[in-house]
């Protein structure tokens, strides 16, 4: 980690950087980014009690079905 002369050097080199002015906006772009990374990072972790699924399940036909329709319509001459 960075120690006392370390973080004096990169406070300085980021005065110097950004300016004055831009600290105050930096700081507060810093801590709402923070902010919304720990409220995703909640988000995920907090379990449905019941999963949505993902795919709507659909019946599907009788296979009788199927095989009547595709043999009318090989049976019918075009």
């Amino acid at each position: 980690m960075l120690g006392g002369p370390e973080g004096m050097v990169l406070l300085v080199l980021v005065l110097v950087l950004f300016g004055g002015a831009q600290l105050p906006k930096l700081a507060r772009n810093l801590g709402r980014a923070q902010k919304e990374f720990k409220d995703g990072l909640a988000d995920a972790t907090r379990q449905d009690p019941e999963p949505k699924p993902l795919v709507k399940e659909v019946a599907a036909p009788e296979t009788s079905e199927v095989a009547a329709s595709l043999t009318k319509e090989v049976s019918e001459p075009s």
